[in-house]
C-alpha cells in the first residue's frame, strides 16, 4: 500500500515537474530568481525530448508500482501519462521532437516577456 501511494505521490510530482518546465519562465515574472533553477530543469526537459531518453524518475514510479503487487509501464512518463491527454495516438519521434521545440519556444516567448518587462520598468 506505501509504495503505491509513494508512486501516485510521485507520478503527481512529475506533472508538476513537467509543468514546471514548459510554464515556469513565466513564474519568473513574479520572482525573478526562479530562473535560477528553471533554466536548467528547462534545459533537461528539453534535452529528455530531443536526446528521446527517459526521465530517471520514470523507473523510479515502476519500480514502486511492481512493489505494490502492479505492473510498471514501456515508455516513458510523457508517452504514459501526458501523450494520451493531448493525442490519441501513441508518442512518435516526430511527436518527441515537437514537444523539446514547444518547450523552448514556449521558454523564449517567457522570458522574452520578462526582459520586455525589465526594460520597461
Amino acid at each position: 500500500m506505501t509504495a503505491r501511494i509513494l508512486a501516485d505521490v510521485l507520478v503527481g510530482l512529475h506533472f508538476l515537474f513537467v509543468a514546471f518546465v514548459v510554464a515556469g519562465g513565466f513564474v519568473t515574472w513574479r520572482w525573478r530568481r526562479v530562473a535560477w533553477i528553471h533554466i536548467p530543469v528547462a534545459v533537461w526537459g528539453a534535452l529528455i525530448e530531443f536526446a528521446g531518453w527517459i526521465c530517471p524518475l520514470t523507473p523510479l514510479e515502476n519500480d514502486l508500482r511492481r512493489a505494490a503487487g502492479g505492473a510498471g509501464y514501456t515508455g516513458g512518463f510523457i508517452e504514459h501519462y501526458i501523450i494520451p491527454l493531448v493525442y490519441p495516438a501513441g508518442l512518435t519521434r516526430g511527436v518527441q521532437i515537437t514537444l523539446g521545440i514547444a518547450v523552448i519556444v514556449i521558454n523564449v516567448i517567457a522570458y522574452g516577456g520578462l526582459i520586455g518587462r525589465r526594460r520597461r520598468g
